[in-house]
């Protein structure tokens, strides 16, 4: 009786002597936890750590601006011997300070955008035998190149790669699609493919195609409004199954000074629009330049039958009108052989520039030379 009862004094003094030194450890600050030999050390699923602060988004209207410059001589010949200290950039008159300067040598991000609508079916083998030109002359053995169908739709046959054979296995596949011809939607397709590569690329979109469009939801002036803030240069291959209307390149632009610059004297018809467009028809010519500022000041379509010439007056890129198939080709080698031989000039726009349309200007020291670079570029409003 004796022993039992020791025996439950012993256990009693042993429930009390744990309690206390489990409520002791309580109280300890906590230290690390050992893990259990063989158990499982997966991290546990909820972070404790606090969630940093949330600030407001910063909004970026542009970081830098791209402006190619292509400078000939008075023979129409590449002028290649020119240093950054030939150079002067405008933006809206103020002159900017150049921060990137390069001839040639940036790497080349190249989108081959090739209509499929039916309607060039006889002139689509010959846009397929220019594979091979494309790749050795344009892309070159630093570029890169996507390439893009468009019709009633837009598709993208091959994402970017620095693979000649795919690009021309993907060029040579280019099937026949349907009778219609997205371009608007394409060229704003084809801009957003090119804003995804690096900023350092020099972003080329290269239209061969008709100069019509039908369907598009997107606007030309959107569209290019978008390749410029992208530092998207456009160039174009106009095909054309009657011909004939691409045997003479378009006359310049020398309109009847009759009255204020910038005014229209000559009224159009009534329920007609004054624009650059309708001063053009009135005199029976087309100022192209003029016509791809408004445009993009405007979001506008109204450019009828010029669209791929408005385009690259829009970006400082060459429309190239083809009238027989075999020159595809020639004018491929041509465009080539410009983007491989052409000034990069980069300059950062002041963080509080206005909205609405910047004009660049370029100029050169040396007299007698004939300079090209983009008119400018359209800067949105700061989104609320």
């Amino acid at each position: 009786m004796r022993l039992c009862a020791r025996r439950a004094g012993w256990i009693l003094i042993a429930v009390i002597f744990a309690a206390t030194a489990g409520a002791a450890r309580a109280q300890e600050p906590a230290g690390p936890i050992h893990p259990v030999p063989g158990a499982n050390d997966k991290k546990p699923d909820v972070d404790l750590k606090p969630p940093p602060l949330q600030e407001k988004p910063l909004i970026i209207r542009t970081t830098e601006v791209i402006a190619p410059v292509t400078v000939q001589d008075r023979d129409g010949e590449l002028v290649l011997d020119l240093e950054q200290k030939d150079f002067h950039v405008f933006d809206n008159g103020a002159e900017q300070t150049i921060l990137h300067f390069d001839l040639g040598g940036d790497p080349l991000a190249v989108v081959f955008l090739a209509e499929s609508s039916s309607r060039i079916e006889s002139l689509l083998p010959a846009v397929r035998h220019s594979a091979t030109i494309f790749t050795q002359t344009v892309m070159a053995t630093s570029g890169e190149a996507a390439v893009m169908t468009y019709d009633d739709s837009i598709d993208v046959r091959r994402d970017f790669t620095s693979d000649a054979d795919l690009v021309e296995s993907a060029i040579h596949g280019l099937p026949m699609g349907s009778s219609g011809a997205r371009l608007y939607d394409a060229i704003s397709a084809g801009v957003r493919l090119l804003a995804k590569q690096p900023e350092r690329e020099r972003r080329i979109l290269l239209i061969v195609g008709e100069a019509q469009d039908t369907g598009s939801e997107t606007k030309l002036g959107q569209a290019l409004r978008e390749a410029t803030l992208a530092n998207v240069t456009i160039y174009t291959i106009g095909l054309s199954t009657l011909g004939a209307e691409f045997r003479n390149p378009p006359a310049p632009y020398t309109p009847t000074e009759i009255g204020p610059p910038g005014t229209f004297p000559v009224p159009t018809p009534p329920g007609v629009p004054q624009t650059p467009q309708t001063e053009a028809g009135t005199y029976g010519n087309i100022d192209l330049l003029s016509l791809a500022v408004w445009v993009m000041k405007h979001a506008s379509n109204a450019v009828k039958n010029h669209a791929l010439e408005v385009a690259t007056e829009a970006t400082g890129g060459v429309h190239y009108a083809t009238m027989k198939d075999r020159t595809i080709e020639k004018v491929m080698d041509e465009i080539g052989a410009e983007l491989h031989a052409q000034y990069t000039l980069g300059y950062r726009p002041p963080g509080d520039a206005p909205s609405g349309f910047h004009e660049i200007k370029v100029s050169v020291t040396r007299p007698g030379v004939r300079v090209r670079t983009r008119p400018g570029y359209y800067l949105p409003g700061p989104t609320k």
